[in-house]
């Protein structure tokens, strides 16, 4: 099956709240690779790459809220070109 990468933009009390830390053990866990990280408009960015019922798994997590003490009240998804990521990181 081929890989996918999908950037999520997800918006709510998302920041400040252990949000990038707890979606890298996510995706992690599902085996994917890309990052997540803060945006100034408060929102965070993740880029999700793997094969796409983990990344769609991963997008489901978001969608359902998260982490347990964040507040997500949309997410945003658009399709990105595959890229070669060695592992999910937190960006800065």
């Amino acid at each position: 099956m081929a890989n996918v990468c999908v950037a999520a933009y997800v918006y709510g009390v998302v920041q400040g709240v252990g949000f990038r830390y707890t979606t890298q053990q996510q995706a992690t866990d599902l085996g994917l690779t890309g990052y997540a990280r803060n945006l100034d408009d408060g929102s965070v960015e993740v880029v999700a790459c793997g094969e796409q019922q983990q990344v769609e798994a991963l997008i489901d997590w978001l969608k359902q809220g998260g982490p347990r003490h964040a507040s997500v009240k949309r997410v945003l998804t658009e399709p990105r070109a595959a890229e070669d990521f060695r592992q999910f990181k937190i960006r800065y």
